[in-house]
């Protein structure tokens, strides 16, 4: 599966406006995608990490920006903004990578591809999660209310309260974005094989 520059950009631009569309409130009835977007760039992007990873890591963090001060808010006050914000650099860059890990070993349509995509996402929203739950825990002093301390029990309690929804919206996204590319897949090779047939009909 080759694409063309214009097939990239295109590709690019869609995922951006998907994640502007669901970023700019986490907690809406439509769930932030950026997670999903970062692992589908991954694999149609896989060769333009130069380019198109530092673009959708700007997009990222201009839309919390423009959100954030849009509240009237100081964007290096915000509670989320602290150094352990700088860790979504390398969470995200491990989605990124997973999306790449499934486009290395793509052949084509079929339950193998499925399989390997399920594992790892799973694998890729597990190390993206505890490298920002983890940072967020042990490097932010904003949650620490009511004289909470940190422990190492009480991260794992931390972490077991958003795994599971992180991981589900991830999976949701994912699932569409793999069935639009089996759909296009699919309809490319029919359109294919009517254009064989109408050249062999014509000679």
């Amino acid at each position: 599966m080759t694409l063309s520059t214009p097939q990239r950009a295109g590709i690019l631009a869609i995922l951006a406006i998907v994640m502007i569309a669901t970023r700019v409130n986490h907690f809406a009835a439509l769930p932030d995608a950026s997670w999903a977007v970062f692992f589908v760039a991954g694999f149609y992007l896989r060769g333009s990490f130069r380019w198109a990873f530092p673009i959708l890591m700007a997009l990222a963090v201009l839309v919390d920006f423009f959100v954030i001060t849009g509240q009237g808010i100081d964007f290096w006050s915000h509670y989320c903004v602290s150094v352990a914000y700088w860790f979504l650099i390398p969470a995200y860059l491990s989605m990124w990578l997973g999306g790449s890990v499934v486009r290395a070993f793509y052949r084509e349509l079929g339950v193998r591809e499925l399989g390997l995509v399920a594992i790892t996402l799973v694998a890729s929203v597990s190390v993206c999660y505890v490298l920002s739950n983890g940072s967020y825990y042990w490097l932010s002093d904003t949650w620490m209310t009511d004289g909470k301390l940190r422990s190492f029990g009480g991260w794992v309690e931390n972490l077991g309260d958003w795994y599971l929804p992180y991981l589900r919206t991830s999976a949701i996204y994912v699932a569409i974005a793999t069935a639009l590319h089996a759909g296009t897949t699919l309809a490319a090779r029919s359109l294919d094989g009517a254009r064989a047939t109408g050249i062999a009909t014509r000679r």
